[in-house]
């Protein structure tokens, strides 16, 4: 597949994320987008400023920076450039912060079809909080935040579901993806250690620890050290960062296989 048309793949899973997104939030009533979510200190109406927020200024909106105080729940420096989003947005109604996201979103597919992007390592011209990111790094990322908040939101308010689209798919993929990382890196087992994790309904990653301590991903493995199975409502909130798993299946070395599981965290 050619970088152009990887990218307009992401481009479209985006775009139907977007869709999805705005709709749920159309359903939502008033009362309920108060709720709080997984996400600390934000509330469903706090994730939808912010995706307002990050899709305005890719698509041309200017940077917005007002006092956001010292809340707790932020720790770095990307952080406080979220949550300016959030807190500009404090006093918009659902239906100003819906709007916002469609019209942001809607002029900057018309660009990208117009003048769509052709090598996924060059730089576009706007990217959100001044992160380095190339066009395989934005546009690979942006289907999986704006699918991965629809689902804080949809546990927020009670209503679990669409698991079953490109952008679940895309997400779930790109979040299995970070597996010889976290197995290799961050718990670091001896040479020859094999783990699995299945996210039921959507695939397993596979890797192997060689003599240099590194993961590499393996196929066809029959018994690993350790293998982790879950459904993947639950695969999400770990792997998203969220919270700890309820309902997950071990098989071979428990402990192992718990070590992963406590490590597996990719994206805030």
């Amino acid at each position: 597949m050619s970088d152009a048309e990887r990218l307009a793949g992401w481009i479209e899973t985006w775009w139907d994320a977007i869709d999805d997104f705005t709709q749920l939030l159309e359903e939502i009533p008033e009362a309920d987008w108060t709720n709080p979510t997984d996400l600390p200190g934000w509330s469903v109406h706090d994730i939808a400023a912010h995706t307002a927020h990050l899709e305005a200024v890719l698509a041309g909106a200017p940077e917005e920076t007002v006092d956001v105080g010292e809340p707790g729940h932020v720790t770095n420096p990307m952080g406080i450039y979220t949550e300016q989003g959030v807190v500009a947005r404090r006093g918009a109604t659902p239906d100003e912060l819906i709007n916002e996201i469609r019209e942001s979103t809607t002029k900057r597919r018309t660009e990208l079809l117009d003048d769509p992007p052709t090598d996924g390592s060059a730089k576009p011209s706007r990217v959100f909080g001044g992160v380095d990111w190339d066009w395989n790094t934005l546009l690979r990322n942006r289907p999986l935040d704006v699918w991965m908040h629809e689902q804080d939101i949809r546990r927020a308010v009670g209503r679990p579901g669409n698991l079953d689209t490109a952008g679940a798919k895309h997400t779930i993929d790109y979040l299995l993806d970070a597996l010889p990382v976290i197995v290799g890196k961050r718990v670091a087992p001896p040479p020859g250690t094999t783990v699995s994790l299945v996210v039921l309904g959507f695939g397993e990653r596979s890797v192997e620890i060689g003599e240099d301590g590194r993961a590499r991903p393996v196929t066809g493995l029959v018994e690993p050290s350790a293998a982790i199975e879950m459904a993947p409502e639950e695969f999400i909130v770990m792997a998203g960062g969220r919270r700890t798993p309820a309902d997950v299946t071990y098989h071979g070395d428990t402990t192992l296989a718990e070590s992963v599981v406590e490590s597996y965290r990719t994206t805030p």
